[in-house]
């Protein structure tokens, strides 16, 4: 069966999504919010370096109290993923797990899927010494031993940013893919690199101890930060014909305005690209909410007069 239309349905319910949602409800918007907040990738991270925040707070804290802002405003919040998008009429059809919403602009805020090793210990202990941000986390390694696990750029970059917080640092490359700029200085910096070599096990219990390669061989380091990359969940963009960026098709392209290329679909946070940090993903959200709110707004009034 299908909604009563929505004025502004957002997918995702991380940072970007719940800020949105924010803004929109107070601008007399209706507002669906689909997606689930223990998926997002601040869920279960510590932040410091959020303005306001006093000290290291808990990702899951700080997404239960924006839950909890964004409902008592008046958003509704159905924790489920979007199976289909279609454009209906001048509006949008969103087919989600249990029912059909139909909404006169969407807001993009899914996030990045963060590229898994899938080796033993790793989910046991993300957010215990395994982590997927170096820019994140790295302050929390200070005069620690740690890893990186990766193949390309983002592994060097972030093994090359460890090293002015450990004490030690390897990095762990099954075979390097990078240009020579970046090779020369990854030889010159501190980085032990294992080159030939691959994580077959994360080891701990409550804390990460040290890894396991795939020869047997073991390190001991307390932190372990996975760079593969992060592909974005892009089929519902493009199905729709979004346009995403044109060096590296795995983000999607805005103005200033968090408006894409389609009339009446916006997009916030990581899913826009780098810095993948929760004050810009906030930030985009804010004026996501605020612009299809006003689309929105004007898309009514043209239908009152027509």
């Amino acid at each position: 069966m299908t909604e009563n239309i929505t004025d502004v349905l957002i997918i995702g319910a991380g940072p970007a999504g719940l800020q949105a949602a924010v803004h929109a409800v107070r601008k007399k918007a209706s507002v669906v919010v689909l997606g689930r907040a223990e998926r997002s990738s601040i869920y279960q991270a510590h932040v410091e370096n959020y303005l306001c925040v006093d000290g290291v707070t808990e990702g899951s804290e700080l997404m239960r109290v924006a839950l909890g802002q964004a409902g008592r405003f008046g958003a509704v919040l159905l924790p489920e993923d979007v199976m289909q998008i279609e454009q209906q009429d001048g509006l949008f059809m969103v087919k989600s797990e249990s029912k059909k919403h139909l909404a006169r602009t969407i807001i993009i805020a899914t996030g990045t899927s963060r590229k898994k090793l899938k080796v033993k210990g790793e989910k046991e202990l993300v957010g215990r010494g395994v982590s997927y941000c170096v820019d994140c986390d790295a302050n929390f390694f200070r005069n620690a031993k740690v890893a990186v696990v990766g193949n390309e750029s983002a592994a060097v970059d972030g093994a090359l940013t460890l090293t002015g917080y450990a004490s030690e640092v390897y990095l762990i490359a099954k075979e390097l893919s990078v240009t020579e700029e970046l090779r020369q200085k990854l030889s010159q910096s501190k980085v032990q690199l294992k080159e030939g070599a691959w994580v077959g096990e994360i080891i701990g219990e409550n804390a990460v101890t040290g890894i396991m390669l795939e020869d047997n061989t073991t390190l001991e380091v307390e932190g372990v930060f996975v760079e593969l990359g992060a592909k974005g969940a892009m089929e519902l963009a493009v199905n729709l014909g979004v346009q995403l960026d044109t060096e590296t098709f795995t983000h999607i392209q805005t103005d200033k305005k968090q408006a894409t290329n389609v009339g009446g679909i916006f997009a916030a946070g990581d899913i826009c690209g780098h810095p993948y940090q929760m004050a810009k993903a906030v930030g985009e959200g804010c004026v996501a909410g605020l612009e299809a709110a006003n689309y929105a707004r004007r898309q009514k009034k043209e239908g009152d007069e027509v």
